[in-house]
């Protein structure tokens, strides 16, 4: 992605970052912000003047001033959200009692639809494959007792249900 400075903006971007980038964090630091956040807010400040360079006024002025402005604007703008959304800080083991243990409505829909294009699916295999596939994928027969009850090898029948497989598979994932 590339970002375009304004002509105008003659700073070094970079050497104020590597000269004033800690001071900045630690202004933000003395206003009551967690580590964490004053990195993010003294990275915003420089990203900010990279997306949005200064007006020509601020330019020709003093760019270490303006980089201070930036950071405290946007700490003013993080704790207002913040206001807005309080945080509560809960233990892993709060957060199991409040979940909801039920699917999510389009988790529902989905495995629905899912089941009704197995089901499908299932029914357009030829009867010899579906009943092998059913007695063992349904039914839990081993492969052995599969091939007993329909009256083929144990290696015909796994043929069998691996093809069923592979049917079902292609049909969920879109032909």
């Amino acid at each position: 992605m590339k970002i375009k400075v304004a002509p105008a903006l003659t700073w070094d971007l970079q050497e104020l970052f590597w000269r004033h980038a800690k001071e900045i964090l630690q202004s933000l630091r003395r206003r009551g912000f967690s580590a964490e956040t004053a990195a993010d807010l003294t990275q915003d400040t420089f990203v900010r003047i990279l997306a949005a360079p200064p007006a020509e006024a601020a330019v020709a002025h003093n760019p270490v001033g303006y980089l201070f402005r930036v950071a405290r604007n946007l700490g003013i703008d993080h704790q207002r959200r913040e206001r807005l959304l309080p945080r509560v800080d809960l233990a892993a083991e709060d957060f199991t009692a409040i979940l909801d243990p039920a699917p999510a409505p389009d988790t529902i829909a989905y495995d629905r639809q899912r089941l009704l294009r197995t089901q499908a699916a299932i029914e357009e295999l030829p009867e010899r494959t579906r009943k092998a596939f059913e007695l063992h994928r349904m039914e839990g027969m081993t492969l052995a007792a599969v091939a007993a009850e329909l009256g083929l090898s144990t290696s015909r029948s796994w043929a069998l249900i691996r093809e069923a497989y592979e049917h079902i598979g292609v049909r969920l994932n879109g032909d």
